[in-house]
């Protein structure tokens, strides 16, 4: 069944304009976490030089991805895969990007360890990792809403919760990916950008 994520409606504009002029000439584009597939769908209609493949580790999600997908039609949009970016290797071969949007606030650590461990693995040279979401700078929230949404967050789960871009840049750096530029977006959030460095 084709699923909507209001957050996505709203924020898919933004985010296609901010990775317009950073995304790869051709290739794949891999989105991690694709959810519903609504940003899948928007990658693949708007650039259509790319190959946009989404996975998503929920069954529930990956049918709502492929109803979409069988809907559209789209030549570029891949069929989804099952991947969870904690259990290695994953299965894709190749991706010129990497694009997560909203899961690093919502999972633990060790995902967002594991993302980018996997985004090292594949990602070949000078190519990036784009994660997009809430963040924490210089150890405090952006803004009250943030505040109060790490807060709620951290209720639910004590594992969740917004991250540091500071300890992300320590980790990219770790995993041979450098922070190059930080973006800010709209409602407080940020496009990071990540750029294998060998």
């Amino acid at each position: 069944m084709k699923l909507e994520a209001p957050a996505a409606e709203r924020n898919r504009r933004p985010i296609m304009e901010a990775l317009e002029s950073r995304l790869p000439a051709s290739g794949r584009l891999l989105e991690v976490a694709s959810g519903t597939g609504r940003h899948a769908v928007s990658f693949a209609e708007r650039w259509r030089h790319l190959e946009i493949q989404p996975s998503e580790p929920t069954e529930e999600g990956r049918a709502s991805i492929e109803a979409w997908r069988l809907e559209t039609q789209l030549a570029n949009l891949a069929a989804p895969l099952e991947l969870d970016v904690t259990r290695h290797p994953w299965p894709v071969s190749t991706a010129e990007a990497v694009f997560c949007a909203n899961l690093i606030h919502i999972a633990p650590w060790v995902a967002t360890e594991g993302l980018f461990d996997g985004a090292s693995q594949l990602l070949p040279p000078r190519r990036r990792l784009f994660t997009y979401g809430p963040f924490h700078l210089d150890g405090r929230p952006t803004s009250e809403g943030n505040a109060a949404f790490d807060a709620s967050l951290r209720g639910r789960n004590p594992a969740w919760g917004l991250r540091d871009i500071g300890d992300l840049e320590t980790l990219g750096r770790s995993k041979g990916l450098e922070l190059i530029e930080r973006v800010g977006m709209p409602a407080n959030n940020y496009l990071l950008v990540f750029e294998k460095t060998s």
